[in-house]
């Protein structure tokens, strides 16, 4: 399971009633539609890369990954939002509550953003102080000695590990 990479588009999946084809995010004038890609890392590490909005519709999709997730023993989840173009009240529901559902069985979630929105939304609900939150993966890894044992463990220093899948 060490580095696995799971693919999950909403475009093959019905959400909420609706062809989950329709939901997609518009930034800058082009059109993204949401995605969600889980990449492990040892037995109990994995980042949860999350693009496009994350709203009413994509909430129940990531609290179901991070359930799939913690089932098959990754507990401690870096959610990397830095490909999310909004974050609404619905989409801080999953996040807190998949950090409270992690955390009752040992684990953590971790946020990664950078852009002015998403950090804004998480300065004024207050919950960028309840959240271990950095700007890059590299800098999640790094601060949490459970991923740098697990990507130790796959031989990679941080850096490299986040070279090969695409997290730099």
């Amino acid at each position: 399971m060490a580095g696995r990479t799971s693919r999950f588009s909403a475009s093959m999946t019905e959400a909420a009633g609706q062809d989950a084809r329709a939901h997609q995010t518009r930034t800058g004038g082009s059109v993204q539609p949401f995605h969600l890609e889980s990449i492990t890392a040892g037995g109990d590490c994995a980042v949860l890369r999350i693009d496009g909005d994350i709203d009413a519709y994509a909430a129940p999709q990531i609290r179901e990954r991070v359930l799939d997730l913690a089932h098959n023993g990754a507990v401690h989840i870096i959610a990397d939002l830095r490909g999310a173009g909004f974050l609404d009240s619905a989409g801080l529901g999953a996040l807190v509550g998949s950090r409270t559902w992690l955390r009752a069985r040992g684990g953590s979630l971790t946020l990664v953003a950078s852009t002015d929105r998403i950090l804004h939304t998480l300065q004024i609900t207050g919950l960028s102080n309840v959240f271990a939150l950095h700007p890059f993966v590299l800098d999640a890894i790094t601060a949490d000695r459970h991923w740098q044992a697990a990507v130790c463990g796959e031989g990679d220093s941080a850096r490299e590990w986040c070279c090969k899948h695409g997290l730099l």
